[in-house]
């Protein structure tokens, strides 16, 4: 699976978690650019991103993701 059909299925998820059919994210989106994603939000994305990858991260990976590129990068890598 290439990085844009990651980055599609990502959008999707934070469609669905945030309940906002207008989000578009792109590999420099950041948590500050999308109204909805806060703290408690973020642990909601990240949860149902594992599971629509069948995937685990650690709490390392996810504190060093400054914006959705480097998520879609760290998918990637645990797909490849």
């Amino acid at each position: 699976m290439d990085k844009s059909e990651i980055l599609r299925i990502v959008n999707g998820v934070f469609i669905d978690i945030l309940d906002d059919e207008n989000i578009v994210l792109t590999d420099e989106t950041t948590a500050n650019d999308v109204d909805e994603w806060d703290s408690l939000n973020h642990i909601q994305l990240v949860v149902a991103i594992e599971r629509q990858f069948r995937i685990r991260f650690n709490s390392q990976e996810i504190q060093r993701w400054n914006n959705v590129g480097e998520m879609v990068n760290s998918i990637s890598a645990k797909l490849n």
